[in-house]
């Protein structure tokens, strides 16, 4: 085995551990009463891990072309369309 392929494995393997650990801390944090809070520290983690999958186990750190690059552009778009239309409809329901 070569060494490149042995520190990727040790790189993906602490990758997966700071995933377990960072699921840890939801659990925990889900049992802690922060008032407001709650949410935005659960989001907070979630985009964390998501970040740390994308970036590293989809291999889009250090990608360089530009097909990934506008995939994930036209990925976040259309998240920001989903939140902005369920955020809209979250804040008009009062109007019934």
């Amino acid at each position: 085995m070569s060494e490149h392929a042995t520190s990727s494995r040790k790189f993906y393997v602490g990758i997966g551990m700071s995933l377990l650990v960072l699921t840890s801390v939801t659990v925990f944090a889900a049992f802690v009463n922060l008032g407001p809070f709650n949410p935005v520290v659960a989001l907070l983690i979630a985009t964390i891990k998501a970040t740390l999958v994308v970036l590293f186990f989809m291999h889009v750190k250090g990608a360089s072309e530009k097909l990934t690059a506008a995939v994930l552009v036209s990925g976040f778009f259309f998240l920001a369309i989903l939140l902005s239309l369920a955020l809209a409809d979250y804040l008009t329901r009062a109007w019934r």
